[in-house]
């Protein structure tokens, strides 16, 4: 059975706009290299609809991008995708995969067919996985930002204080901070 990773970017008042973050080579590499470790990403529809609406055209060379960013929009396109959604129910994009019914034994099952690992990436979606404890680690870039404003992380609340070990705590020169904690269990 793989690990379910959580992974995310969020300024230190925990907002996770996209927008606030600070995007650049260390960042990309960082994503990219968890990327690479991981058998499958999984997300909740709004995060796929905002990933489908940018990267297979990045892919595809019909939106200008540097190669760096090209190279990983190919990537991600063959990355197997599984999306949480109970509103929406075709997914068009590459390798991307329907996870309908019951949450924790759609979750359960993908965890334990990908010996690689999942890497989560929606913070609506990480509530509703924390909440029935299918959650083993988090990769969070930490931006030295203070965004003042929502959406933040975990803002739906969980049942209780989840308690977590720091595995590792790496400064980029950008001034991120890639925290990596397990849950404590």
């Amino acid at each position: 059975m793989g690990l379910l990773t959580f992974s995310l970017n969020l300024t230190l008042d925990g907002c996770v706009d996209h927008q606030e973050g600070i995007v650049d080579d260390e960042t990309r590499a960082f994503f990219t290299r968890l990327m690479d470790e991981g058998g499958a990403m999984l997300w909740g529809r709004v995060t796929y609809e905002m990933m489908e609406g940018y990267w297979p055209a990045v892919a595809r060379g019909d939106e200008e991008a540097p190669p760096a960013m090209r190279e990983w929009a190919v990537k991600l396109g063959a990355k197997p995708k599984y999306v949480v959604s109970s509103t929406r129910k075709d997914f068009p994009w590459t390798n991307t995969h329907h996870i309908a019914g019951d949450l924790r034994e759609g979750v359960q099952k993908l965890k334990d067919a990908t010996p690689a690992g999942v890497l989560l990436g929606s913070g609506t979606l990480a509530t509703e996985l924390d909440r029935l404890d299918l959650i083993d680690e988090y990769k969070l870039l930490v931006h030295p930002r203070i965004a003042g404003h929502g959406p933040t992380l975990y803002q739906g609340g969980l049942p209780g204080t989840r308690r977590l070990e720091l595995l590792s705590a790496d400064p980029l020169r950008n001034g991120v901070v890639a925290m990596h904690y397990r849950r404590a269990r």
